[in-house]
């Protein structure tokens, strides 16, 4: 719309200029009275040479009023477009952050089911006989076991990794400290035992795992000090007769 109506304007100006010429020219043989000759003189112009050049110059001013509204305006479009190019973009990171996050929270409420899993598989007896039962209840079990591969299988879909910890340095990161044990085979500073098993997906620590750590060999106790030697007693006087 600016343009169209810059368009106008200098159309005007054009149309305005020609007008505007012959009155600057006639001024100086009007002054000076000097007749110039025919062919030459410009043609007669009706009204005033003065209200044609101002009329010029009113025009140029509103063409310079309309390209400076033209500049504004645009500026105004690109701040505009940026702003809302970026509101886009935060709202899509907003969005990605609370899907991760519901997500994190679903599968930490899941870790609980898969330790009681783990416990109840390494409890198992390796001589488990069920006498008659043993055909049904073995493919019972076979059912529940099925049942922790796919538990295992969405973790491993989901990203979700144990933490290593045994044998590992302490990182307070990763693990969460629940004793402190002179060890003499593992170093101090690094884990002795799992207490509670830890799971990370991705960069994100689902929960830490719970270890107990080294405090370094057990101090050697310091030698007793050697009892000094016993001093003689004095003789008794009692038995002498004075």
């Amino acid at each position: 719309m600016t343009d169209e109506l810059s368009q106008g304007i200098e159309d005007r100006i054009e149309e305005q200029e020609p007008e505007a010429r012959g009155a600057q020219e006639r001024e100086p043989a009007e002054a000076t009275g000097e007749e110039q000759p025919e062919g030459s003189r410009p043609p007669a112009e009706e009204g005033e040479p003065a209200e044609a050049i101002d009329e010029v110059a009113a025009i140029r001013q509103e063409l310079e009023q309309v390209k400076a509204k033209e500049a504004e305006y645009l500026d105004g479009w690109q701040r505009a477009r940026a702003e809302l190019s970026n509101a886009r973009k935060r709202f899509q990171r907003d969005q990605e952050q609370a899907y991760v996050n519901a997500k994190a929270d679903l599968l930490v409420r899941l870790l609980p089911i898969v330790d009681d899993f783990e416990r109840a598989f390494e409890k198992l007896p390796e001589d488990l006989s069920f006498g008659d039962l043993a055909p049904v209840s073995l493919n019972w079990l076979e059912g529940v076991q099925l049942i922790w591969r796919k538990f295992q299988l969405l973790l491993e879909q989901e990203r979700v990794a144990p933490i290593e910890a045994v044998g590992k340095a302490f990182d307070p990161f990763l693990h969460q400290a629940v004793t402190h044990e002179p060890s003499a085979e593992v170093p101090e500073g690094h884990v002795i035992a799992e207490m509670q098993r830890g799971y990370v997906v991705g960069d994100r620590v689902l929960r830490p795992s719970a270890v107990r750590v080294s405090s370094g060999p057990v101090p050697e106790p310091e030698p007793a000090p050697e009892a000094a030697p016993a001093e003689p007693e004095p003789p008794s006087d009692e038995g002498f007769e004075q």
